[in-house]
């Protein structure tokens, strides 16, 4: 058996246990809004294993996506502040976790005011195919011969066509101590079908196990230490690398436990929240708009490479000054909106200077 199987299995046989039983070890205490909590039954609080509160991002009338939903703790808390224009989906591989989320669905979505709330049984580094599917097909098609093979393929890429989880269709995917349990070989895969679902202008909110350096091999093939949510850990630059590879911006680190969960061999681990957005595609036209860095450091340079130095006028494309004004970085910068008779439209190409730009890469 391949050593990703075997951390597989562990990490299933783990969280079986857990939604039977309470297990304390598995992920390090969070505390949660009492207002939210009220709202949930006994047993889905006494089973649920996290390391921080990603719901505190949901903002009201999102498209939700919770990564390894366990047993809908953080779905039913999301769907509450979603409101009912808002839905939550959750994601699990786990069929005791998933059975536990859905034993309160119909109560939950009376309790919520009608909020969707649906769970679907997906790899969370594979959102196209709905494992159920799969295994109603294998059921009525049973794999006997190699033909058999050739249409499972066949209905596999057909199935790929219509994802589990659409294109551009969430607001906010959001995890909790999720990450650390897929193998590292495995990760970029994730933050790519989380690009894939996010609609543009989509954020994140990973919350995560991370390590002070470099979890050693022996660690790491510890099925134990792995489905306790220790040997998985990424450092920071690691964690925050995969999801700057496929494409997000803005990148934080919003929550960091300053306590150390656990300290094993010397290493660190404590549970940080990682927050990033996925950028519009929209082309970079130049209409006038200008933006100036508050400060307090000297310059700073944005995930597009646009340099803002502190209290200088700085001219941007609409895009990235209606990313800059409506999302985090809003606080940072004063915008300066394109006055009647400025208007100046150029589209510019990637990675190239333009006069409507003048000392700033467009985007």
């Amino acid at each position: 058996m391949s050593e990703t199987l075997t951390r597989e299995n562990a990490v299933l046989e783990r969280y079986t246990k857990g939604a039977c039983e309470d297990t304390p070890n598995l992920c390090c205490p969070s505390s949660y809004p009492a207002h939210l909590l009220k709202l949930l039954p006994e047993e889905i609080i006494a089973r649920d294993y996290g390391c921080g509160d990603p719901s505190r991002y949901v903002r009201p009338g999102d498209a939700v996506l919770d990564l390894g939903c366990g047993g809908g703790k953080m779905c039913y808390m999301a769907a509450f502040v979603a409101g009912a224009n808002g839905k939550v989906i959750g994601v699990d591989m786990n069929d005791d976790m998933l059975s536990l989320a859905r034993k309160y669905q119909r109560e939950m979505i009376e309790r919520l005011g009608g909020t969707q709330v649906s769970f679907k049984k997906c790899k969370i580094q594979d959102l196209v195919l709905d494992r159920e599917e799969l295994a109603q097909w294998l059921l009525e098609n049973p794999i006997q011969k190699m033909e058999d093979l050739q249409r499972l393929e066949v209905w596999k890429a057909e199935r790929r066509k219509s994802p589990a989880i659409q294109d551009q269709s969430i607001d906010l995917v959001m995890s909790n101590c999720v990450l650390n349990l897929v193998s590292r070989e495995e990760r970029k895969d994730l933050a790519k079908e989380t690009f894939r679902v996010l609609k543009a202008g989509g954020r994140i909110a990973i919350s995560d196990i991370v390590c002070s350096r470099e979890v050693p091999q022996y660690l790491q093939e510890d099925p134990e230490l792995w489905s306790d949510c220790v040997s998985g850990a990424s450092q920071v630059a690691e964690l925050l690398g995969i999801f700057r590879s496929v494409g997000f911006v803005d990148l934080q680190l919003d929550q960091w436990s300053s306590q150390a969960w656990k300290v094993i061999d010397g290493i660190e681990f404590r549970s940080a929240t990682l927050t990033a957005t996925r950028p519009s595609q929209a082309p970079c036209l130049f209409l006038g708009h200008t933006v100036i860095y508050r400060g307090p450091f000297s310059e700073v340079r944005d995930d597009e490479d646009h340099i803002f130095p502190r209290g200088a006028a700085v001219s941007v494309c609409e895009r990235t000054y209606q990313h800059m004004m409506t999302g985090s970085l809003g606080k940072d910068f004063i915008g300066i909106p394109a006055q009647e008779g400025d208007h100046a439209t150029v589209t510019a190409v990637p990675g190239q200077l333009v006069a409507a730009c003048k000392d700033t890469k467009c985007c």
